[in-house]
């Protein structure tokens, strides 16, 4: 599997490009390593779990990335978003959190959670900074003590 290792996985999109458009055979390419998996136009998600994905367990991300996959366990991380597509039940802790689809259990985020019109969070969130659009769902709590805890430095510092 050339997704979860380094050695290189064969297309079956190189046989397709092997024809020229009025459908007459070309000569065939020479068989080449496939192209990474790209996380959908406009996320710089460098981790990509698609729609149809399902996955039961602890998982970490060394960058950002992107869960349109159905996922029930443990997500750490440093940049994580959840797309529209994506259930997951799990505990989240990243740098920065955005949740467009549906998350059941509990996220910490060191900067910020941002929860966008399409999603459905039930479980308490902990975070210094919050961001809810307009049509977001949110059953639970929040904590925001980060924030307070540095005014509360600043005032003894007065």
């Amino acid at each position: 599997m050339g997704l979860f290792s380094n050695e290189p996985e064969t297309s079956a999109h190189l046989e397709q490009s092997a024809k020229s458009h009025n459908g007459s055979p070309q000569a065939a390419l020479p068989s080449t390593p496939a192209q990474k998996i790209v996380a959908p136009a406009g996320s710089s998600a460098a981790g990509y779990l698609d729609h149809g994905t399902k996955i039961s367990g602890k998982l970490r991300f060394d960058g950002p990335a992107r869960i349109d996959g159905t996922i029930d366990g443990e997500v750490d991380g440093k940049e994580i978003t959840i797309g529209e597509s994506a259930v997951v039940t799990a505990q989240i802790r990243a740098d920065s959190i955005v949740v467009c689809g549906k998350v059941k259990g509990e996220i910490t985020a060191t900067q910020k959670i941002e929860i966008h019109p399409t999603a459905k969070i039930v479980g308490n969130i902990t975070t210094p900074k919050l961001i809810i659009h307009e049509g977001a769902i949110f059953e639970g709590q929040c904590s925001m003590g980060q924030e307070s805890d540095r005014d509360r430095k600043v005032r003894a510092v007065s």
